[in-house]
C-alpha cells in the first residue's frame, strides 16, 4: 500500500516556529504528501514554500474548540483562501450537537459550501471531535454532512480527550458511504495505525509523524496532539 497521498502532514502546535514550518513543507514535498495541515497564521508562508510542488496547503478553522460564531469562521476561512489554502478543516460547534441544534449545523455547513462558488477545487472537511459525541450524535452529523455534500468528515482535532478510534471511523464510513470521504486524525503515529484506518475506509490520515509512517521508521516526533 502506497501511503503518501493519504497523509496530511500536520503541525498545529501553539509554539510552531517558522523554521518548523519550513521543515514540515520540505518533508511534505520530499515525500509527496497530500497536504501540510497548519494553523492559519502560516498559510501564506507554506503556500510560498510549496509553490510549484504537488503538495496542497490545508488549514484549520474555528480550531480547536469550534465554539466560534459561523460568520467569524467564514471570515477566517476567506482569509485563509486568500493566503493560499486549498483545503479547510473546520471544527463544528460541538455545543450545537449537544443542544440538538442541528439546524445550526446545517446552516454552518451551507455557509462553508458557498465558498466553493469562487473556489471550485476547494476541499472542506468538518471535524466532529468524536471523543465528545455519542454514536447517535456522530451518525446524525455524518448524515447532515452527506446531505450537504461536504467533502470529508474528520474524527478529531488531536486536542480533545481522545483521537481517532476504530469504532468511530467504522461508524462514520458506514453512514457516509462513498458520498463523503473520511479523515482519521488524532493519535495516529505508526504505519500500522495508518493502514488500519485506511482499511476501515479513511482516505486521508492526519498525523505529525507522516515521515515515519511512510518510511516505516519508529515514531521519533514525540506527542504533539496529532
Amino acid at each position: 500500500m502506497t501511503l503518501e497521498k493519504y497523509i496530511d502532514h500536520t503541525l498545529l502546535k501553539a509554539d510552531a516556529s517558522k523554521a518548523a514550518i519550513e521543515k514540515l513543507c520540505k518533508e511534505a514535498s520530499e515525500n509527496h504528501f497530500a497536504t501540510v495541515c497548519i494553523n492559519p497564521v502560516y498559510v501564506k508562508k507554506a503556500s510560498e514554500l510549496l509553490q510549484g510542488t504537488e503538495v496542497k496547503v490545508c488549514t484549520v478553522i474555528g480550531f480547536p474548540l469550534g465554539a466560534t460564531l459561523t460568520n467569524v469562521k467564514i471570515f477566517e476561512a476567506k482569509q485563509a483562501l486568500q493566503d493560499g489554502a486549498a483545503e479547510l478543516d473546520y471544527v463544528l460547534n460541538i455545543g450545537d450537537v449537544k443542544n440538538g441544534d442541528f439546524d445550526n449545523i446545517k446552516k454552518e455547513m451551507a455557509a462553508f459550501l458557498v465558498l466553493k462558488e469562487d473556489n471550485p477545487n476547494l476541499v472542506i472537511k468538518v471535524i466532529l471531535e468524536t471523543c465528545y459525541l455519542t454514536q447517535e450524535e456522530v451518525s446524525k452529523v455524518c448524515e447532515l454532512a452527506k446531505e450537504a455534500k461536504i467533502d470529508f468528515v474528520k474524527t478529531s482535532t488531536g486536542f480533545g480527550s481522545a483521537g481517532a478510534t476504530e469504532e468511530m471511523v467504522s461508524l462514520m464510513k458506514k453512514i457516509v458511504g462513498d458520498e463523503v470521504e473520511v479523515k482519521a486524525s488524532g493519535g495516529i503515529r505508526t504505519t500500522a495505525d495508518a493502514k488500519k484506518y485506511i482499511k476501515l475506509g479513511a482516505t486521508r490520515i492526519g498525523t505529525s509523524n507522516g515521515v515515519g509512517i511512510v518510511n516505516l521508521t519508529e515514531d521519533t516526533a514525540g506527542s504533539s496532539g496529532y
